[in-house]
């Protein structure tokens, strides 16, 4: 039987400890999304290379005046205007289209680094509150099994009391629905630590990963936040938005203006009449723009002010969340000092008085178990306000350009 249970310990789990500081970094060299976006990035700067530049120039071949009928019917050197051609095109697009597609493909660098600097933040955001998640549970758990812990000791003074007959049978039962109760709580905390381990894994690639260290004190400065609004990465996303809108009015609008193209050829002809070199050159003649070139300007247009409304769109979206941030994190803030610095005390105070009483014989062991309890839930309060505290200035860092450390 202890075969299994040996096999399954042979190779036991090793947790990576990690600093808040150590989450961060890994999570921003091993998430795969990271990857995926710096790959995009480098595939937009490679097709950028090519934007603006002339195309290929097109090589012919061909036979020029080739006789079908009479007697040099279908034959090379019958006649003086026939000629075995070779030659090159190319064609020029205008100086105006070519810039257009060059500050697309710069529009499209733009938008893929400030996408990889959006998802890195989101990167970042979600590995950092997973952390504090974990650090808060493993506080959590240990605060928890403290008061059960306490309430433990007095599992033998109720049971003593009821042998003795100076206490009722229900007190007993009332101490063991407390433990019970608590223990639903620890069970509830050992999900919630498991869940913020899972996310913490899947951000950092650590197995099962420990959080260890301080956990770190932010210092929010709303007035900093609010200016860093301008460089954050979704509203650059959105500036590469309208930049990349902006081209391609200017390339519909470039077309309006003629292409060119040249050509140069050599014929070959029979030697009794000597070879012949053709030049040549032809543009584009956009007479129609009503149903042509106007339509598609219009069209560029009216994208470009649906860019230009979706960025102010955002920078209300992030202000506004930023606003509303920090109305939260005050009132957390409230609230944990007012639970930190009075609640929790009197819980203290109530629960020792009421200990007190019970060992000078003028309270009951249900008060004692009452006071307990209540002390129990305050001090998990305390550090729920705390990690709310902790997670909600950690996301504000994060998101509206600071740094948390």
């Amino acid at each position: 039987m202890a075969l299994p249970l040996l096999a399954g310990s042979a190779c036991p789990a090793v947790a990576g400890p990690l600093t808040f500081q150590q989450a961060l970094e890994r999570a921003g060299t091993n998430a795969p999304i990271i990857d995926a976006r710096k790959a995009e990035v480098s595939a937009s700067e490679a097709s950028a290379i090519a934007a603006g530049q002339l195309p290929d120039p097109r090589l012919s071949l061909g036979l020029d005046n080739l006789p079908v009928s009479g007697p040099p019917a279908f034959t090379l050197d019958g006649s003086m205007m026939t000629a075995q051609r070779v030659g090159l095109q190319q064609d020029i697009p205008n100086l105006a289209k070519r810039h257009a597609e060059q500050a697309g493909a710069d529009a499209a660098t733009g938008l893929a680094r400030a996408r990889s600097a959006v998802t890195h933040l989101d990167v970042r955001v979600a590995a950092a509150t997973a952390w504090i998640d974990l650090a808060y549970a493993d506080r959590r758990l240990a605060a928890i099994d403290a008061v059960l812990g306490r309430l433990g000791r007095l599992v033998p003074a109720a049971r003593a009391g009821v042998a003795s007959g100076s206490a009722r049978p229900a007190q007993s039962l009332r101490i063991r629905q407390a433990i019970a109760t608590l223990e639903d709580r620890r069970s509830t905390i050992l999900a919630e630590h498991a869940q913020a381990r899972a996310t913490l894994e899947r951000w950092t690639g650590e197995a099962e990963p420990e959080a260890v260290g301080m956990i770190p004190d932010f210092a929010l400065d709303p007035a900093e936040l609010r200016l860093a609004i301008a460089g954050n990465p979704r509203l650059r996303a959105a500036e590469a938005d309208v930049a990349s809108a902006r081209a391609d009015t200017d390339l519909a609008r470039a077309g309006k203006r003629p292409d060119w193209g040249v050509s140069l050829s050599f014929g070959r002809r029979d030697p009794g009449y000597g070879n012949v070199v053709s030049v040549g050159a032809s543009m584009t003649l956009p007479i129609f723009p009503g149903k042509r070139q106007n339509p598609r300007i219009a069209a560029a247009e009216a994208d470009l002010s649906a860019a230009r409304a979706q960025h102010e769109d955002v920078r209300r979206a992030l202000t506004a969340e930023l606003e509303r941030g920090l109305a939260t994190h005050a009132m957390q803030v409230s609230q944990w000092h007012r639970a930190q610095e009075t609640l929790l005390p009197l819980a203290r105070q109530e629960a020792d008085l009421e200990t007190a009483s019970y060992g000078a014989g003028r309270a009951g062991l249900l008060d004692v178990i009452s006071a307990e309890t209540a002390l129990a839930e305050t001090e998990l309060d305390v550090l729920d306000r705390e990690s709310q505290v902790t997670r909600q200035a950690a996301f504000l860092l994060l998101t509206f350009g600071g740094d948390a450390r």
